[in-house]
């Protein structure tokens, strides 16, 4: 919150404008712009548009304000989803202790983190009910044979599903060069 308000001061000051010149300009009462740069409260949308409008700026210069950008982090936090390989659930714990960690700190990596752990819990989901499925109609198959291909087809459910997490890990992760690259699908929103 505080970066925010030292950015919006920094432009203000190099502007040559007062808080009263910026509030006027930016019509957003007086002291909400006080409270703002002091870190107190974090602006609204509309409230970070007028402002930035009344200092020609846009309002991602000053939300990612004091952030860096860190694409090999974003790389590692993409690629340490295969480790559910070796560790169970890997693939939601160690991009989380990431995007917990770094969050706030690089650009992009709250949202791209949060689209990240979303699929990956729905991706846990769904091979794990296929990865039960297939092993509970196998011992069916004992018993009827009929349920043999029940099993069959649930296990390639879950070797897809595993080839598809480790295929898009890969691809997102060597597409991070590009200025604006693809992340995972926001399908459903577990963490917001």
């Amino acid at each position: 919150m505080g970066n925010i308000g030292q950015k919006i001061v920094e432009l203000r000051k190099s502007k040559g404008f007062s808080q009263e010149v910026l509030a006027e300009k930016a019509k957003v009462n007086l002291r909400t712009i006080q409270r703002i740069e002091k870190g107190e409260n974090k602006p609204s949308g509309n409230t970070l548009k007028l402002i930035c409008d009344a200092l020609e700026t846009v309002p991602e210069k000053i939300i990612n304000y004091g952030k860096k950008e860190d694409r090999k982090l974003m790389v590692f936090m993409h690629l340490s989803v295969i480790t559910y390989l070796a560790i169970p659930i890997g693939n939601i714990i160690i991009p989380l202790i990431f995007w917990i960690s770094n969050k706030d700190k690089i650009i992009s990596l709250d949202e791209k983190g949060t689209r990240l752990l979303n699929f990956q819990i729905i991706w846990t989901i769904l091979a794990t009910i296929s990865f039960l499925s297939a092993s509970l109609t196998s011992i069916f198959e004992l018993t009827n044979p009929d349920y043999a291909y029940i099993s069959y087809v649930l296990l390639f459910f879950f070797i897809l599903l595993n080839v598809i997490n480790i295929g898009m890990a890969i691809i997102i992760a060597s597409r991070m060069k590009a200025t604006r690259f693809n992340s995972y699908p926001n399908l459903i929103r577990f963490i917001r």
